[in-house]
């Protein structure tokens, strides 16, 4: 078992220049032609069958073992942000507006490591295992579905069936050295919602011949706060943030329409229901009750990602042996963050991950998304030590 440590170790230079090079050219969901080419070439020369275009920039490697046995997928995200990076790090983004401040570069090198390492063992593996490079976690960016719904739709389920899943994620809120493998609910699903307000626009110096749509929208923000507060459970969680407010083009006019757009996080699919009902109800209300007429839409972005009792107790068992002198946290440990492995966690049973990333000592503890978001790299060992090991594990 120690021996997929030491091999990750073994392979630490590779995983770190592999992740540098894609943090300095990162790509948008569905753009990432560069990212993609590069897992797909180095698939190919470890002579691991490969599929590209898988939802669109998603890349696919099928590994055989030597013996018959079930499939398992495991998942690697490539994208970027469209945010600026001041890290001031050597291997900066020279992409302008567009960074790596989620750790999917770490992901992306992590996955090639472990196809390095199982596929020096497939000897030893009874069943199949699909490296899944999954293009646009980060949202749908401009299409219907995001990456791991396109890809779903393109078949990386099957052929062949795929049987379990193991994901992970490198994370700044916890530190080098913190582990955590989880069963059940690990992080919260997704809505997106927008808000049409329409009034009536008019002379700011005569708000009475007008119906003020800005009003409104303060008003429906501010009533919107007691959804969680008076609407769900102490015990419950939910979130409702509004994010965006746009409204009007100049200090002397009342203009005709404003819109908001914002989140919903929940756990629960009962909640969620309760949540979004209530706020279509309030929403509706306090815009007729003022006048306007509201537009309102609200979209599942991902459900809650939940963890299977069976594969996360082997990944339990795994991470224990292979890392005992890490802290392994099997408490529930929740984040509001949502991620859409959590839809083919919904078809197969699976296991997702976190692996403390941050150091504070060097200043690798800015949080996900952050312009100056960074990791320490050490992780890159622990992540792709433990992917293997499980694996293995799994199909021994």
């Amino acid at each position: 078992m120690m021996n997929f440590l030491k091999e990750a170790e073994e392979l630490f230079t590779y995983a770190k220049s592999m992740r540098r090079d894609f943090h300095a050219h990162p790509e948008l969901g569905f753009h990432e032609a560069r990212t993609g080419g590069i897992v797909a070439k180095e698939l190919e020369a470890l002579g691991i069958e490969v599929t590209k275009g898988v939802g669109k920039t998603g890349v696919v490697g099928l590994l055989e073992g030597a013996k018959p046995g079930p499939t398992l997928l495991l998942r690697f995200d490539m994208d970027a942000l469209p945010i600026t990076e001041d890290t001031g790090a050597e291997y900066a983004s020279q992409n302008s507006g567009v960074m790596h401040a989620c750790g999917h570069d770490g992901h992306t090198a992590i996955g090639l490591t472990v196809a390095k390492i199982l596929n020096a063992h497939k000897n030893e593996l009874a069943g199949s295992i699909k490296f899944c490079f999954q293009p646009s976690e980060e949202g749908l960016n401009g299409e219907e579905v995001g990456g791991a719904e396109m890809m779903m739709r393109d078949g990386v389920l099957e052929n062949p069936k795929v049987d379990m899943t193991l994901s992970l994620h490198l994370w700044n809120d916890k530190p080098l050295g913190w582990v955590h493998v989880a069963q059940g609910p690990v992080m919260a699903g997704a809505d997106e919602f927008s808000v049409k307000i329409t009034g009536k626009g008019g002379h700011g110096a005569m708000p009475h011949t007008t119906v003020d749509p800005i009003l409104c929208a303060a008003q429906i923000v501010s009533a919107a706060q007691s959804i969680v507060s008076r609407n769900v459970a102490p015990l419950e969680t939910a979130v409702v943030s509004f994010t965006v407010i746009n409204s009007g083009t100049t200090f002397n006019v009342i203009p005709q329409e404003a819109t908001l757009q914002g989140t919903i996080r929940t756990f629960d699919p009962n909640v969620r229901e309760k949540v979004v009902k209530r706020f279509e109800e309030l929403v509706g209300g306090v815009a007729s009750a003022m006048g306007c007429a509201a537009d309102i839409n609200v979209k599942r972005i991902t459900p809650p990602l939940i963890n299977a009792e069976q594969v996360t107790a082997k990944v339990q068992e795994t991470a224990r042996r292979l890392l005992p002198a890490l802290n392994h946290d099997s408490t529930p440990y929740l984040t509001m963050g949502a991620e859409d492995m959590a839809f083919m966690q919904e078809k197969v049973a699976g296991c997702y991950f976190f692996i403390g990333s941050a150091n504070q000592e060097k200043h690798l503890d800015y949080g996900h998304h952050h312009p100056k978001f960074d990791f320490d790299e050490q992780a890159l060992i622990t992540g792709a030590g433990l992917m293997s090991a499980a694996a293995a594990d799994i199909l021994k």
